[in-house]
């Protein structure tokens, strides 16, 4: 009697084997990544590293495209930091739109001066300024007014203190060197800004300034280059910023009572520098 012993055949054996290897590999893939991971947490370069690793990458690639990208012209004028516009023609910056118009008023002592001198005030208003001017003789003021041939922006406001100028009292000469002149400033105060007087405080004071047939105002105007006008308790300065300030600090001395002569001994002093200026 044969005995046959049956074993179990090798492709079911290993058919079983794969299929615990195959239900194995999932947990070690998952440990093995794990491991991975570690491994490159630890070979990676930290978080600050790459933001300095990725611009100096970025800025050479910026600097490659512009060499690439970017066409210069020898030609073309070299570019300066601030922009160069060329300045606005007149017609430009004068308002086409609407005309401007200024009225000033004239004080009744005046009117009659102004009617004698008419033709010596309106001329320059016309021919220098290029202005419309016209004296209104119900309200007492003198009303000037831009046109379409008036080329200097500031025109009608030169125009407006010309007539001021002449209204306060100046001569028409020297009225229209505000005209001619950018330099020119009128400055107007009273005696009571300087020191309260009444009576005939306030009356020596005036003729201190005025002095003997107005020398010592002459003295003032011709030292200081400036012309003065005594109007009762009020006083107006035509002339530059700094000769002002002479003719008001030589009046200013005279009203606080400032004997005459120390003041003229000021003004030469004062006359002598502006001389070395000059030279």
């Amino acid at each position: 009697m044969v005995v046959v012993h049956t074993q179990p055949s090798t492709s079911e054996v290993k058919h079983k084997k794969n299929r615990r290897k195959i239900a194995k590999k999932p947990a070690r893939t998952a440990s093995a990544e794990g491991a991975e991971d570690l491994e490159l947490d630890e070979t990676s370069p930290s978080v600050g590293e790459q933001s300095e690793v990725v611009p100096s990458q970025q800025q050479g690639w910026d600097e490659v495209d512009d060499a690439v990208m970017i066409d210069i012209d020898p030609s073309a004028p070299p570019q300066s930091a601030a922009p160069a516009f060329p300045p606005l023609p007149a017609s430009a910056q004068r308002s086409t739109l609407k005309s401007e118009t200024r009225r000033i008023p004239i004080p009744p002592h005046r009117m009659t001066p102004l009617k004698k001198d008419w033709v010596n005030i309106f001329s320059p208003l016309t021919e220098i300024l290029q202005l419309q001017v016209r004296m209104n003789v119900q309200r007492k003021s003198v009303e000037i007014r831009t046109s379409k041939h008036t080329k200097d922006v500031g025109a009608i406001q030169k125009g407006a203190d010309f007539v001021k100028a002449y209204a306060l009292g100046f001569d028409v000469n020297d009225s229209i060197a505000l005209l001619r002149l950018d330099d020119l400033y009128l400055d107007s105060f009273e005696i009571k800004d300087v020191k309260t007087l009444h009576g005939d405080h306030l009356s020596r004071a005036i003729g201190r300034i005025a002095g003997q047939d107005g020398k010592t105002k002459f003295t003032i105007e011709n030292a200081s280059r400036t012309r003065i006008v005594l109007a009762d308790t009020k006083i107006h300065i035509l002339g530059s910023f700094q000769n002002i300030k002479i003719a008001r600090d030589a009046i200013v001395s005279l009203i606080l009572g400032s004997p005459p002569g120390k003041v003229y001994a000021g003004l030469r002093t004062v006359s002598a520098r502006m001389r070395q200026r000059a030279l």
